[in-house]
């Protein structure tokens, strides 16, 4: 979903139309949601208008059919309102994946670059340890200590 076609691994281009096209679709849904908003607060405030009492029969029930009318009106930009939560809810999810993916994979190569750092290390203090085992070993094998025989046995 966030991928160009084309070519699977090549620098910016991917991602810079996968960015475009989040922002156009975040722009698309902030304008879904200011109508969807508008329309609730617009009909609200008909409701409002209409609901004072008259003494006219046929005024109320003119008024109390766009009463229904506007009453109805919410009822759809809310849905619509509840709709757009979801595919946001959705987008968030899937989007989300594919930046949990890119960070999983970039903290693999981190990792393996450490542990390829810490063997490199690891083999160098053991080949220096094995050095300095040798040297005191060649230390001891021609010192006096060992040469000469325990006193007060």
């Amino acid at each position: 979903m966030n991928k160009a076609a084309g070519g699977g691994g090549g620098g910016g281009g991917p991602t810079a139309a996968a960015a475009a096209a989040a922002a156009q679709k975040q722009k698309t849904l902030l304008q879904r949601v200011d109508t969807d908003v508008t329309n609730i607060v617009d009909n609200f405030n008909q409701l409002v208008n209409l609901a004072r009492v008259n003494d006219p029969p046929v005024r109320n029930a003119q008024e109390a059919f766009q009463m229904e009318i506007r009453a109805a009106r919410m009822v759809q930009a809310a849905e619509s309102l509840r709709n757009l939560v979801s595919e946001l809810k959705q987008t968030a999810i899937f989007s989300g994946f594919g930046s949990l993916n890119e960070n999983v994979d970039r903290r693999i190569a981190e990792f393996n670059r450490l542990e390829e750092g810490s063997e490199r290390l690891l083999e160098r203090v053991g080949e220096q340890a094995a050095a300095s085992l040798k040297e005191l070993e060649a230390h001891y094998s021609s010192s006096v200590l060992r040469t000469s025989p325990s006193e007060g046995s």
